[in-house]
């Protein structure tokens, strides 16, 4: 029976798993923390109060309903009615997208002086709507070759706005208004830096993997906390039969597929003070899967040049529980406002400026902020009292804050400063200041901040970068040599296949390099498991 290695017990690397394993593989997952999910996680994040936060990852957007039917997964995922607001700066206005309201969304455009650009904003995601209904079926199929993908998308969808040309003229094009611009603009920038007129094009990347999510571009809740999605693949997998050792560190991988690994003995938890006696085991796999980022697989390669191709996150994450949503400075339910993705400071100048500032080696200011409450489209994450208390949580998402800004010197000091800039960007479009409303746990208000560094250490993701590297258009140029190009899984060694967010259509929270692997690695060993 043959034997695969993964490398990382993220959702990636447990979906890989799953699926090897109910196909008769025999399976060893081998991650570094003491628990499994990686990024996908749930977390108690603030002592004394009963709140279960995905600490990282947040939302959902490209796991596909097909590996919760394959795997027989328990996992609900909601949709929310808001798609966004957006506070002009310096008013007392915004521009809410109400998607069970036609009439109210285009009201709020007039309302902010951008009646014209309704039909623009709307002819735009119509045209991107196209694109995902064409694209999204084939991320769990074998790569299209471009020219496949570009017929089955048609020539009324955006493939020439977003593949063709940066990005910036397709949003200029489309809208006038400079807060509609931002709206739009947003999508090409989360964990993403670059400026929307680079030609290299990798703001227009980030935007496809935003808008193509479900065949429709909408950002699910998970029912339960990221941590439930997690929970489930790790549930399938062992009942598949797969072996998933947490708390050992793989140190070396060879190209044919020798894997060396410490355990640690004695119950030392990671992180714990002192020194850790591990003891060093090496087998020899007929396949590795690596769901760990390229750089860091090429470092366990022995490849002496991964540090010049060290990936770069751009992005701080920080987590927050109130005492109730604060008041806004329009005359809008704060229910309504935070119900979908919040966009503050992010009007199409402000995002301009803003890289601009942080390429010069400054945190922009203002720091350009996304917001998402999950606790109002699934309460269950919060405890009986708090919720009847009306207590809510907030995940705030700074763009454009690139790791190169940030030292293991100034690693501390940054964090301070960066949440400073997330409050104050926060408070310039607020009707009140947030700190007030936070809750108090055990150790203090309940806020905590994440930068590149710190989700570096945590989850040894390079340069904090969410997607583990540059994305990539999902499809070939030119057909496929074998299987481990057909599904985006190839590495330089026919015995290694990449299996997490570093495939070719990884990123976000998907499970697609762990099912795309599998596959790949299914039909590698076909013969064998015959």
């Amino acid at each position: 029976m043959p034997h695969v290695a993964i490398i990382g017990g993220g959702h990636n690397g447990l979906t890989a798993a799953a699926y090897l394993a109910r196909a008769g593989v025999t399976v060893t997952v081998l991650e570094r923390l003491p628990h499994v999910g990686g990024a996908a996680v749930s977390a108690q994040a603030f002592d004394g109060l009963d709140a279960r936060l995905s600490r990282y990852s947040y939302l959902v957007s490209l796991l596909p309903e097909q590996i919760i039917r394959d795997l027989g997964l328990d996992v609900r995922l909601a949709r929310r009615r808001y798609s966004s607001y957006t506070p002009e700066p310096g008013t007392d206005r915004g521009l809410l997208v109400d998607a069970g309201d036609e009439a109210a969304t285009r009201a709020s455009f007039a309302a902010i002086g951008a009646a014209d650009d309704a039909d623009g904003f709307g002819r735009f995601y119509d045209r991107t709507s196209r694109l995902a209904a064409a694209l999204f079926p084939t991320l769990t199929q074998p790569l299209p070759t471009r020219e496949a993908a570009r017929e089955a998308a048609g020539a009324a969808s955006a493939w020439s706005e977003i593949v063709d040309a940066p990005i910036a003229e397709a949003i200029e094009a489309a809208v006038q208004h400079d807060l509609v611009r931002g709206v739009i603009a947003t999508d090409a920038l989360i964990g993403t830096f670059a400026s929307l007129d680079d030609p290299g094009l990798e703001q227009n990347r980030c935007l496809l993997y935003h808008v193509i999510g479900g065949g429709t571009g909408d950002w699910d809740v998970p029912i339960g906390g990221m941590g439930h999605v997690s929970g489930q693949l790790e549930l399938a997998a062992r009942q598949a039969g797969a072996t998933i050792l947490t708390g050992v560190t793989v140190t070396a991988v060879t190209p044919d597929g020798e894997v060396t690994w410490e355990e640690r003995v004695g119950g030392l938890p990671t992180g714990s003070p002192g020194v850790a006696i591990g003891t060093e085991l090496t087998a020899q796999f007929d396949l590795v899967l690596s769901a760990v980022a390229p750089h860091v697989l090429s470092a366990l390669l022995g490849d002496a040049g991964a540090a010049a191709t060290r990936p770069e996150g751009a992005q701080v994450k920080v987590n927050m529980l109130l005492s109730r949503l604060p008041r806004l400075r329009e005359p809008i339910a704060p229910e309504a406002a935070f119900g979908g993705t919040f966009h503050i400071n992010e009007g199409y100048r402000q995002l301009q400026t803003a890289h601009a500032q942080a390429a010069g080696g400054a945190i922009p200011a203002p720091l350009p902020c996304e917001i998402y409450c999950h606790s109002l489209t699934d309460p269950t994450i919060l405890g009986d009292d708090l919720r009847a208390s009306g207590a809510q949580t907030l995940t705030v998402f700074g763009l454009h804050v690139p790791d190169r800004l940030l030292t293991p010197e100034n690693n501390e000091g940054m964090r301070v400063a960066l949440e400073q800039a997330v409050v104050a960007s926060l408070d310039s479009v607020l009707a009140e200041p947030i700190r007030p409303l936070l809750l108090e746990g055990a150790h203090g208000p309940a806020i905590e901040t994440r930068t590149t560094l710190d989700i570096e250490e945590a989850l040894a993701m390079p340069g904090g970068n969410i997607f583990h590297g540059p994305l990539s258009w999902p499809w070939l140029e030119t057909e496929p040599a074998g299987p481990a190009e057909a599904w985006g899984v190839e590495t330089a060694h026919p015995r290694i296949l990449v299996a997490g967010a570093g495939a070719r259509r990884g990123g976000a929270v998907s499970g697609l390099g762990g099912h795309n692997a599998a596959h790949a690695a299914l039909e590698l060993l076909a013969d064998r498991l015959r």
